[in-house]
């Protein structure tokens, strides 16, 4: 950690402002569009600042788990290139990637944001698998919230594809859409010191003592919840910082419902 940079944030944040002019709970302008990738099923692409995502749907056809039959599944996997900052490095998933993985998958699992019933087609036999793929091409900050705004967009523009004896029938799209019933928004929110901020930088993630990422429905429910960082939370942090999440979700639905 560079302790300099810690101080120069840190005394930034006392007087109100950060160190790009915004103000402590102000997110980055929000750009999505949908409909990215012609090989998916769905997909977006959605920029906040300088970090730019790409999330991709893709659609099998396989076994349901023993413990779920009439159910299909989902799955979501994240790759952090090289390409899109110096600090990634080339090979299998390194533990950055897994927590992004991991931390969309829990908010859309756990908000149900898919009916998985609506996912069989033959109970016991045959399911549909959903397989979420973030990328980012340009990461600065904040890419749990965007990678799982973007996974979400590409949900809502995906289509079912056609099966023919348990097969899929490839190039063959329908028109109806995935059964998406839920949109749980994810909202980290950042401590630096005694300040809590959303949308942070890469700098500012490189000097975090703690985060928490809360996912919330539209009804403002929290569905799932994640603490990073080493430094310890209290019931009071733990409030605060819930409620500001709850805020900003309002925005970041606002922005997704205008372009969906």
């Amino acid at each position: 950690m560079n302790q300099d940079l810690k101080n120069h944030i840190n005394e930034s944040l006392k007087k109100g402002v950060r160190l790009d002019g915004r103000k402590k709970e102000e997110y980055r302008p929000i750009e999505i569009k949908t409909g990215v990738v012609a090989t998916a099923e769905g997909s977006a692409w959605v920029r906040c600042g300088d970090t730019e995502v790409i999330a991709g749907v893709k659609l099998q056809v396989g076994e349901p788990y023993p413990d779920s039959q009439d159910e299909g599944t989902m799955m979501v996997g994240s790759e952090l290139l090289p390409l899109s900052n110096p600090n990634f490095e080339s090979g299998p998933p390194g533990i950055d990637s897994i927590e992004v993985a991991r931390v969309i998958d829990r908010g859309i699992r756990e908000g149900k944001a898919i009916d998985t019933k609506k996912l069989c087609i033959r109970k016991g036999e045959l399911v549909w698998t959903v397989m979420i793929d973030v990328m980012p091409i340009n990461h600065d900050g904040n890419l749990i919230d965007i990678g799982g705004i973007a996974a979400l967009a590409a949900l809502k523009n995906a289509k079912m594809l056609e099966v023919e004896n348990d097969k899929i029938v490839i190039g063959k799209r329908t028109d109806a859409p995935l059964p998406v019933e839920a949109m749980p928004i994810p909202v980290t929110v950042l401590k630096i010191g005694d300040n809590l901020i959303v949308d942070p930088t890469d700098y500012e993630e490189d000097v975090l003592d703690a985060r928490l990422t809360v996912s919330i429905l539209d009804d403002d429910t929290l569905c799932a919840m994640q603490k990073g960082g080493g430094a310890s939370l209290t019931t009071k942090d733990i409030n605060e910082m819930v409620d500001l999440a709850i805020r900003k979700s309002h925005e970041i639905r606002k922005k997704l419902k205008e372009a969906l």
